[in-house]
């Protein structure tokens, strides 16, 4: 069994970090204690992190909305911080398992998971999430766009805790849609996401059609009435962009028939103003 330790500041979790060789970090615990449980994992030590006073907290400024890499999703869907266009955070999680394990998952463990069918991925990559790491050097600042490169892999060094996850405040609206084999809580079968600036811009991004979370955009500025014209277009591009396989949950042919139905779906709902279809 690994060893567990609880440090409640940064310097002793980095001094902890030194001593006791492979360690994974617990925060919220709900994809770890599964793999450990299962023995997909064995490290030396398990690191709970859930007391560092730097992975705490909601915060919002004029510019960005800062989440804690200990703030669970239940919390996040509370929150009155995470408005205007970052509210899909609040939809996306609420598909997310059920109540009882929103009250423990964290939204950064849930992206350092880095399932490629993790429900809050996509929401987060059009919302242009980025990660801000700490090591016993320094830190560095991640974009989500560039953390994803394989099933279960990710761009974070072995010493490097993400201390918290940052997004532009931005202007716009936002849709999350999940396709699930059963009411209630699952795991997505196909996720689709979309932002809608009010500048024009668009972003969409798929879940579980690929080895990682996809993101789409350079679509340019896209006024509803072009948004509408093109949308065929940006169809055809999503379907093209999605990679999936068959296995139990369904088949890449299912899948890439729903990556077409929602971002249909997504589109209209830009372009018209109208709620999306569900």
């Amino acid at each position: 069994m690994p060893t567990y330790v609880h440090p409640t500041t940064l310097a002793e979790a980095f001094e902890l970090l030194g001593q006791e060789g492979d360690t994974r970090y617990l925060a919220g615990g709900t994809d770890l204690i599964v793999q450990l449980r299962d023995g997909m994992i064995a490290p030396a030590a398990v690191m709970d992190v859930k007391a560092l006073p730097e992975l705490q907290g909601i915060e919002i400024n004029n510019e960005y909305l800062e989440i804690g890499a200990a703030v669970t999703f239940n919390e996040i869907i509370a929150s009155s911080c995470v408005g205007d266009g970052c509210t899909l955070l609040k939809e996306a999680a609420s598909t997310l398992a059920n109540s009882l394990l929103r009250n423990r998952a964290t939204l950064v463990g849930n992206l350092c998971n880095a399932s490629p069918g993790a429900d809050i991925a996509p929401a987060a990559l059009v919302l242009q999430g980025a990660l801000t790491t700490a090591t016993p050097e320094g830190g560095r600042e991640i974009a989500l766009k560039d953390f994803f490169v394989g099933v279960k892999k990710h761009a974070l060094d072995a010493n490097e805790l993400v201390t918290k996850v940052r997004f532009p405040v931005s202007k716009g609206r936002g849709i999350y849609l999940k396709k699930r084999r059963i009411r209630g809580h699952d795991l997505a079968q196909v996720g689709v996401a979309g932002f809608y600036g009010i500048d024009g811009s668009l972003r969409l991004s798929l879940g579980a059609v690929a080895i990682t979370p996809l993101l789409l955009d350079g679509f340019g500025t896209l006024g509803p009435d072009e948004l509408a014209r093109r949308r065929d277009e940006i169809v055809a591009e999503a379907a093209s962009a999605a990679k999936p396989i068959s296995d139990v949950r369904a088949s890449k042919e299912y899948r890439i028939a729903m990556v077409k139905l929602f971002t249909e779906r997504i589109i209209d709902a830009f372009a018209t103003g109208t709620e999306v279809q569900r």
